[in-house]
């Protein structure tokens, strides 16, 4: 799936809106981004605010990787929205089995024609209430082991001070720093002639899991738990916003202007 005309024409025009907004609302701190492939390539980052996905985005494409997103098919039914979606050759994705082998396709086609594909191996905001990578999810695995394609760890931290998980506005005052740690691409060469069943997928997702967290420890400087949240274990969904004591603290944040409970 090569940049079209059109595909190529709406990022410039995007990216005309998107950083100099982004440049106003926020310091930028960036650090390893020579490590980002020239070739196709998996970004994975961490999840902990809403607009992560134009934070990680704006990095990307300021180093000449356009990015492509894996996005909730709904967002493609909104009519502004969908049509920017579609116009930048964004990914839906479906929580059907079908849908979602069709989206990796879709995937793998912009690896194999060199582009960056950014997947959120945690599939949705981090239910961890100090916003460390939860359980994370198989899709990443599974077409970096089926492509051969490099997956790159990425961590960022700081956005969430601007709008904390499932804010309702921006907290903009004082200025806030986002900062984002790219790492080396996960070696993931000892699953590869391994049968590509749910043990494999598993283990491979958590060597990813672990490169990303040991990136945003850096980033923050703390020690992340022992052991990684896991929603199923807290009667959590798996999907979509939730509703819990961590939901509501996030809710408390917003009010006070921080980004919720350490």
């Amino acid at each position: 799936m090569k940049e079209s005309a059109q595909s190529r024409a709406m990022f410039a025009v995007l990216a005309g809106v998107a950083r100099p907004l982004m440049n106003l609302l926020m310091a930028k701190k960036w650090e390893g981004t020579e490590k980002l492939p020239a070739g196709g390539f998996i970004a994975a980052p961490n999840h902990c605010t809403e607009i992560d996905p134009v934070v990680v985005g704006h990095m990307l494409y300021n180093n000449k990787r356009p990015p492509h997103f894996l996005a909730k098919a709904g967002l493609f039914k909104a009519p502004v929205l969908g049509s920017l979606l579609r116009a930048t050759n964004q990914i839906p994705v479906e929580r059907s089995t079908t849908g979602a082998n069709r989206s990796l396709q879709a995937a793998q086609a912009v690896v194999d024609s060199g582009g960056a594909i950014i997947i959120y191996p945690e599939g949705t905001l981090t239910r961890d209430p100090d916003l460390w990578p939860m359980k994370g999810h198989t899709g990443a695995a599974r077409l970096a082991i089926k492509t051969g394609a490099p997956v790159v760890p990425i961590a960022h931290w700081g956005a969430h001070e601007v709008f904390p998980r499932y804010a309702k506005r921006l907290y903009v005052f004082p200025r806030k720093t986002s900062r984002i740690l790219v790492g080396d691409p996960v070696d993931l060469s000892a699953f590869r002639d391994r049968p590509m069943d749910r043990t494999t997928l598993m283990e491979a997702t958590d060597v990813i899991m672990d490169a990303i967290t040991e990136l945003l420890a850096t980033l923050r400087g703390e020690e992340p738990p022992a052991e990684r949240w896991d929603p199923a274990a807290h009667n959590q969904s798996k999907h979509g916003r939730f509703e819990s004591q961590g939901s509501q603290a996030g809710d408390s944040a917003e009010r006070n202007g921080t980004d919720g409970p350490k």
